[in-house]
């Protein structure tokens, strides 16, 4: 298993060495495949390499023809298998920050919740590793309250760190809740239209499997002012104009400013 990670590695870093040729190389092999398609005449540049492009652009389709960078990479495979997330705690829960772990897991589909125990989280990552688990996620706590959670891609990454605060449980909501729903969930991010807020939207998408269309369950990712608001709901439609919300909670916020991403 460590060779494997270490050869896997070292296939990824050189990678990312030559990525600047490898796109060069992938806009070459558009251009050279418009000219066939339009019948066009090939550009002058391509004169001396048409031979060794045409060859590779017979391997290529339409997914591998489109250059891409490392950050698509991370995520090029999510859209042919469903995400598998490893959810666990810092050592020593508070029972908030267990009671906190439980409803997350219900959150996000398809999570498994471990109890921390003593393991490292060197130990964590390689028995995630066994499973096959694409994401894990490590909520943390000061003084019993939740202030942070962790989530990383597996095998290479990204992770993000984001703290948060005002985090209000389900049992602290007011009225009766509806049941949390297995249905898989819609997503809404609202606000997040600069880089920063792109790369976290793609982290955080990659968490959920695509729901069905008929789903009644509805999580929002709402930025304003660089604070997140995550809420989650049921819905209804009694008619064709008006739809009902229903809060079932859990509810959190985390500042936008403050997440830091690490990438290999």
């Amino acid at each position: 298993m460590l060779k494997k990670n270490i050869r896997l590695r070292r296939e990824y870093l050189n990678k990312r060495e030559h990525q600047k040729e490898y796109v060069e190389k992938s806009l070459k092999k558009v251009k050279l495949n418009e000219s066939y398609d339009l019948g066009k005449k090939l550009p002058t540049e391509l004169y001396k390499e048409e031979s060794s492009l045409r060859k590779e652009l017979a391997l290529d389709d339409k997914n591998t023809l489109i250059p891409r960078s490392m950050v698509d990479d991370e995520y090029n495979m999510e859209f042919y298998k469903e995400p598998s997330i490893l959810m666990t705690t810092s050592r020593s829960p508070s029972s908030r920050l267990t009671q906190f772990s439980k409803e997350m897991s219900l959150i996000f589909p398809n999570s498994a919740r471990i109890n921390r125990g003593a393991l490292h989280i060197n130990d964590l990552i390689q028995m995630a590793q066994k499973q096959g688990v694409t994401d894990m996620i490590l909520l943390h706590e000061h003084r019993g309250e939740p202030d942070g959670i962790i989530i990383s891609h597996l095998p290479y990454g990204p992770t993000i760190h984001l703290g948060l605060f005002n985090t209000v449980l389900r049992h602290d909501l007011k009225g009766k809740l509806d049941t949390v729903s297995l249905a898989y969930p819609h997503l809404i991010f609202q606000g997040f239209t600069t880089p920063l807020g792109e790369r976290v939207t793609k982290i955080l998408k990659h968490l959920f499997p695509i729901p069905k269309a008929e789903s009644k369950r509805v999580i929002v990712f709402a930025n304003q002012n660089d604070i997140i608001s995550f809420r989650h709901y049921n819905y209804e439609k009694p008619d064709h104009k008006t739809v009902d919300l229903n809060e079932i909670g859990p509810v959190s916020y985390t500042h936008l400013t403050l997440p830091t991403i690490y990438s290999v």
